[in-house]
């Protein structure tokens, strides 16, 4: 359903803070960065990634200080680095829960240096350890491996803790990876964790859901991201469930909390995960707000909304 008309943004609501007014309000607060036009321009998807991943690390770099309150660590597990961050207060025992946080970059950035960036920050907001799996991306590595990356991740964290010791999230790609990683560990057998966490999720790599054409413009900081999605798919299917795990059902999931917003682009992809799980006649949900249809919640004040926790009744 992507269309390439961008819409209008909407001025921000005066009910939010002047510093989110002011981030609503910037048409392009990460600035614009087009992706190469042909998926065999190898040194221009570099490029563009560069570019891309600088950004990230001088924002995210502005706002952590340079000690931070954690113990860090790093592993290699069959080519590819894992990250572990235990803030001081949480204990380092072998029972400890660890969180495997796979981090967003459409696919293509957030990796290396700003992996580990990304996932000190947000480590210190949980009472665990956190692995940040820093996986394989393309235009080097395509589909399947940044998934067989979380999937090995997964199956080495299985080796040291108990399912019920492991929870398992992301945001964005890293939300569309870590529900991959619940359909494939589903398929092959292995037990799932305690919980999962998905914000603001990619989960339709086809960007069927229609606010990839209404939110088009209203979301400030996403943009429909075809070609991306192509570049990683790498000639499969983009609706396969392994890539686009809205359409692989959730039956077995675990306790799932989920994250969207009213001017975030993949809102429908939210909204629509979220319906699978309130038809299922064995699933139970609470949230904070009733979770709107997929067309009016386009229409609904920007807010971060969508905060629903699933369970097995």
């Amino acid at each position: 359903m992507t269309d390439t008309e961008r819409r209008p943004c909407p001025p921000a609501p005066t009910s939010i803070s002047p510093e989110a007014q002011a981030f609503l309000n910037s048409p392009e607060p990460f600035g614009s960065n087009d992706p190469p036009d042909d998926l065999r321009d190898i040194a221009g998807w570099e490029k563009f990634i560069a570019r891309a991943n600088a950004l990230i690390a001088e924002r995210i770099g502005r706002l952590l200080p340079a000690d931070l309150p954690l113990d860090e660590a790093s592993f290699d597990h069959e080519g590819v680095t894992t990250y572990v961050f235990r803030p001081h207060a949480v204990d380092e025992g072998a029972e400890t829960p660890v969180y495997l946080d796979i981090h967003g970059g459409g696919l293509v950035m957030g990796g290396g240096a700003i992996c580990q960036l990304m996932s000190r920050g947000q480590a210190l907001l949980r009472p665990m350890i956190t692995w940040a799996v820093d996986y394989r991306m393309p235009p080097k590595h395509p589909y399947p491996t940044p998934l067989d990356d979380c999937v090995a991740a997964y199956r080495r964290l299985l080796e040291e803790r108990s399912p019920q010791d492991i929870f398992v999230g992301g945001g964005s790609a890293g939300g569309n990876l870590a529900a991959a990683l619940m359909v494939r560990a589903k398929d092959e057998g292995l037990p799932l964790p305690a919980a999962l966490l998905l914000i603001t999720p990619e989960l339709d790599l086809t960007e069927s859901g229609d606010t990839f054409c209404t939110l088009h413009g209203v979301d400030n900081v996403l943009k429909p991201l075809m070609e991306t999605n192509l570049l990683y798919a790498n000639g499969a299917d983009l609706a396969h469930p392994y890539l686009s795990p809205l359409f692989g059902g959730v039956t077995g999931f675990p306790p799932t909390y989920l994250q969207s917003g009213t001017r975030d682009l993949f809102l429908s992809n939210a909204v629509r995960i979220a319906s699978c799980w309130r038809q299922m006649s064995k699933r139970s949900c609470t949230s904070s707000r009733q979770c709107p249809t997929e067309a009016s919640a386009a229409l609904l004040p920007k807010t971060w909304i969508s905060s629903n926790q699933f369970s097995d009744s």
